[in-house]
């Protein structure tokens, strides 16, 4: 398997963390996003949105979207799973996964927040009004939900797709100065996996791209 991605993406981040809890080895290809490679030809011939991860199977086909890779990982290899036991549990983890992966990051995304500030002329003021809003508010109605369904993880006591998706967007918030004082449990719990062997091999500073400094 390859997979084609950026230290600092959070979408790829979280694959990484799912291949890693998987023991799944891998080829790891940088995509300098600074550097437009996501904009070239060959990378646009994997994925038409330009966009990272990407990931190529041992059959040669190529996945996009975070979120489809890892459900792609969840089938093709099974054990150990990323997903609860029971129907509802696994329902409610891949709701936390979603409302992360497309409600809160997207709107995270340095390619949103150049827009903002470049054509929009939004001031620092407005930017962290932006940010406190949109991804800070999705991330605190899945505070809400750890909150109500949540254990040792989002969903439980072992990590899932939802843990996948809560670390590298908390990652991102306090990246970006996102107030999370009212995220407790999510803080918590993304204390809790950074300390885990998997997501500290996926963290974006262990990765061959990543700009030291």
């Amino acid at each position: 398997m390859k997979l084609f991605g950026y230290w600092r993406s959070s979408a790829t981040y979280r694959v990484r963390i799912a291949l890693a809890l998987k023991g799944v080895e891998y080829e790891y290809v940088p995509i300098n996003l600074l550097k437009g490679e996501h904009k070239s030809g060959d990378y646009l011939a994997k994925n038409p949105m330009g966009l990272v991860p990407s990931m190529e199977t041992d059959c040669g086909e190529i996945v996009t979207q975070s979120i489809a890779i890892m459900e792609y990982l969840e089938e093709s290899n099974p054990n150990p799973t990323i997903l609860p036991d029971n129907a509802i549990d696994r329902a409610r983890a891949r709701a936390m996964a979603q409302t992360l992966a497309c409600e809160a990051q997207p709107l995270m995304n340095l390619r949103i927040q150049n827009f903002l500030k470049n054509d929009m002329e939004a001031s620092s003021e407005a930017m962290a009004a932006w940010l406190n809003q949109w991804p800070g508010g999705a991330m605190r109605s899945v505070e809400r939900q750890v909150d109500k369904f949540g254990g040792d993880y989002c969903v439980g006591h072992t990590p899932t797709v939802a843990d996948c998706c809560l670390v590298p967007q908390m990652y991102g918030a306090l990246r970006f100065g996102i107030d999370v004082g009212d995220m407790p449990r999510l803080r918590e719990i993304y204390e809790r996996c950074c300390a885990l062997p998997a997501f500290a091999l996926a963290h974006p500073d262990n990765q061959i791209d990543a700009v030291k400094g």
